[in-house]
C-alpha cells in the first residue's frame, strides 16, 4: 500500500498529464511476451518431440533451427497483417463517421447525446457536453470511435509489432537449442535435460518480467507461464514417444 504523500506526488497535474499521454500510446509488451512464449514453446516442442521419439540430437538442432526461423517469421507476418487490419478498420470507420456527420449531423449529435446520457449526464450539462464535443469535427469523430465502437485511437505500428514479435521469438526460442550447440561429449539425455532446465527458466523469467512490468506478483506470473509452457512441452514429448512406439511396431 502506498502512503498518502506518495499518492499525492503521483497525482500532480504534470504527472497525471504524463500518465494519460502514456496510456494513450501503445507499447509492444504484449507482442514481445507473445513472441517469447510462443518461440520457447514451439522450439522446445520440437526438441521434446525428438527426445520422445529417441531421434539423434542433431535432428533436434536441425528441426529446431528451421522451426525457429520459419515459425518466427510466420508469426511476425501474422502480427503485422493483424495490426495493419486494425488500422485499416479504424480508418474505414472514421471515414464512415465523417460521412454521416456531413449527411445527418443532427442524428450524429443525438448519438453523442445518448452516449453521455447513459453515463448519467442530463439537462443543461448534457447539452453543454454535446455542444462542446460536436464543435470540433475531429473530437466529434474520435468520440464516436471510442464510445460507440470501442476502438483505440492510437494503434501500434505494424512493422514495430512484427519486429518485437520476431525478435522475442528468436531470442527466447533459441534457448532450448543452446545445449545442442555445446561442443562437448554428453551421455544419454543430458542435452535434453539441460534444454528442459533452460527452457523452464526461460518460461519463468518471461512470466516474472511480465508480472513486474504490469505490477502483478512476479513469482505468481512466472509460475503461471512456466506451468503453461511446461504443459505444452509435456504434450510434445508424449506425442513424440507415442509416435516412436507406433512406428517401431
Amino acid at each position: 500500500m502506498e502512503d498518502n504523500d506518495s499518492l499525492a506526488l503521483d497525482h500532480t497535474p504534470e504527472v497525471v498529464a504524463k500518465r494519460l499521454r502514456s496510456a494513450s500510446s501503445r507499447d509492444y509488451l504484449s507482442d514481445f511476451v507473445l513472441g517469447a512464449v510462443d518461440g520457447t514453446v514451439t522450439t522446445f516442442a520440437v526438441v521434446a518431440g525428438v527426445a520422445g521419439a529417441s531421434l539423434p540430437n542433431y535432428v533436434a538442432l536441425i528441426l529446431g533451427g528451421a522451426n525457429l526461423i520459419a515459425d518466427g517469421f510466420s508469426m511476425a507476418v501474422g502480427n503485422y497483417l493483424g495490426t495493419q487490419a486494425d488500422r485499416q478498420l479504424l480508418d474505414k470507420i472514421r471515414r464512415i463517421e465523417e460521412q454521416h456527420i456531413d449527411q445527418i449531423p443532427e442524428g450524429e449529435r443525438e448519438e453523442i447525446r445518448q452516449i453521455f446520457a447513459a453515463k448519467g449526464f442530463s439537462g443543461e450539462t448534457l447539452e453543454h457536453i454535446v455542444e462542446v464535443i460536436t464543435r470540433d469535427r475531429r473530437r466529434w469523430v474520435d468520440t464516436m470511435l471510442t464510445e460507440e465502437f470501442g476502438l483505440r485511437l492510437q494503434n501500434p505500428s505494424p512493422a514495430r509489432a512484427a519486429l518485437a514479435t520476431f525478435a522475442a521469438f528468436l531470442l527466447a526460442g533459441a534457448v532450448p537449442l543452446v545445449p545442442f550447440c555445446i561442443p562437448l561429449e554428453m551421455q544419454g539425455n543430458t542435452r535434453f535435460l539441460l534444454s528442459s532446465l533452460a527452457t523452464a527458466l526461460t518460461f519463468f523469467v518471461i512470466g516474472y518480467v511480465k508480472g513486474r512490468i504490469v505490477q502483478r506478483p512476479g513469482l505468481r506470473s512466472g509460475l503461471e507461464t512456466l506451468a503453461i509452457g511446461g504443459a505444452a512441452a509435456a504434450l510434445a514429448y508424449l506425442a513424440g514417444a507415442a509416435l516412436h512406439r507406433l512406428v517401431a511396431q
